[in-house]
C-alpha cells in the first residue's frame, strides 16, 4: 500500500510491551487515515500475536474495541474511528491491551507524523524492533518469565513440556523486520480498498 492508496500523513509509532525486560518493541509506521480495527491487525502482525482474544484501546480516557455488547461498559466501535481523528500530535502516547486474561499491556508513542520514513515507500511497514513476542497463552508476565527460565534449563520440571508445546527454536532475542514486512505487504494488498464494477455490484438491469 503507498501513501497514494491511503489518506493522510505518515505515523511513525513505537510500541512497547510493558514489563517487559529487556523491553519488546518495534517501530512501525501507518497512514493516518487507518481506522483503528486496521492498526488493531498491524499491531497484531509486527509484534506477532495470533489474533486469539480479545483487545481494546484506550485513548484520551475513552476506550475502543471490536462489536461492544456495551458501549458504555466495554467501548466504542472501533472501526468508527481513525487514528488521525483521535491522536492529531506526535509525542501523543496511548494504550492498547490484548488478552485480557494473560493482560498484555503495549504502549503507543507516536514519534513523528508527517513523510513516509527514509528507505520505506509503503505507508504500512516496520522499520526496527527487539525481540521475540511471547507465546499465546503463556500467562502474562509471570508466566512469559517462568517459561523463559524453563527453556534455558534442562532440569526444570516444565523444560520438556513447554519445548514441546511451543517448539524448539523458540528464540526471546530474535525479531524479523523483513519478514514483518512481508506480512504487511500482504496484509496491505488484501485489505486495500478497491472498486467495484457497479455492474457486478448491482446485478443486470
Amino acid at each position: 500500500m503507498t501513501c497514494t492508496d491511503s489518506p493522510g500523513a505518515a505515523y511513525v509509532i513505537k510500541i512497547s510491551l510493558l514489563d517487559t525486560k529487556p523491553s519488546i518493541w518495534r517501530r512501525f509506521c501507518v497512514p493516518g487515515g487507518i481506522t483503528l480495527d486496521r492498526l488493531h491487525d498491524v499491531i497484531q502482525i509486527v509484534m506477532g500475536w495470533q489474533e486469539c482474544h480479545l483487545h481494546c484501546f484506550e485513548i484520551d480516557g475513552q476506550r475502543y474495541t471490536e462489536s461492544p455488547e456495551d458501549p458504555e461498559v466495554d467501548g466504542q466501535e472501533e472501526a468508527g474511528f481513525k487514528l488521525s481523528d483521535l491522536v492529531s500530535r506526535a509525542k501523543a502516547k496511548f494504550a492498547y491491551k490484548y488478552d485480557f486474561g494473560d493482560g498484555w499491556r503495549h504502549e503507543l508513542a507516536v514519534e513523528s507524523i508527517g513523510q513516509v520514513p527514509k528507505g520505506h515507500r509503503a505507508c504500512i511497514g516496520c522499520m526496527d524492533g527487539k525481540r521475540s513476542c511471547p507465546p499465546e497463552d503463556v500467562g502474562g508476565i509471570d508466566g512469559y518469565a517462568e517459561f523463559l527460565a524453563a527453556l534455558c534449563d534442562p532440569n526444570h520440571s516444565e523444560h520438556d513440556s513447554y519445548k514441546e508445546w511451543c517448539g524448539a527454536g523458540f528464540d526471546p532475542k530474535a525479531f524479523d523486520s523483513e519478514l514483518t514486512n512481508v506480512e504487511l505487504g500482504k496484509y496491505a494488498r488484501w485489505s486495500r480498498p478497491r472498486q467495484v464494477d457497479q455492474q457486478l455490484a448491482g446485478g443486470s438491469q
